[in-house]
């Protein structure tokens, strides 16, 4: 049962996620460029790593369900984003860029379960 300390640990991270996925967004597109998604690549790819890294960890240190739900859902499951995948991909299409959405969907899909797998194995080698 979602209690009112789950509820709220789930806005703070969601806020948390949400406000790191923007600025990382900003950044991307003003130091890249907006010609292909690269803000949302990279926060899926950052995120996919990172989960892969808290798995591994927390299969070594004991954390409360709390904090897993505050860290997984709240602020990792706002800070990646599927639909704005999703819309990216959309764009391209429209803008007739069918290589880059192409591009777009392997980088992030083979990225993110790669890094998921690397940030897992990673943290089980320095532990």
């Amino acid at each position: 049962m979602l209690s009112f300390h789950h509820l709220f640990l789930l806005i703070l991270g969601g806020a948390i996620g949400t406000t790191a996925r923007y600025l990382v967004y900003l950044i991307a597109d003003k130091q890249i460029g907006h010609a292909f998604p690269w803000g949302t690549l990279i926060v899926n790819l950052t995120g996919s790593f990172v989960i892969g890294l808290l798995w591994g960890l927390f299969e070594k240190i004991n954390i409360t369900p709390a904090m897993r739900l505050f860290i997984f859902i709240g602020i990792l499951g706002s800070f990646t984003t599927f639909s704005t995948f999703a819309f990216d991909n959309f764009n391209l299409i429209n803008q007739g860029a069918v290589k880059m959405m192409l591009l777009n969907v392997l980088l992030n899909n083979v990225g993110g379960i790669g890094l998921c797998f690397a940030g897992f194995y990673l943290i089980k080698l320095v532990l």
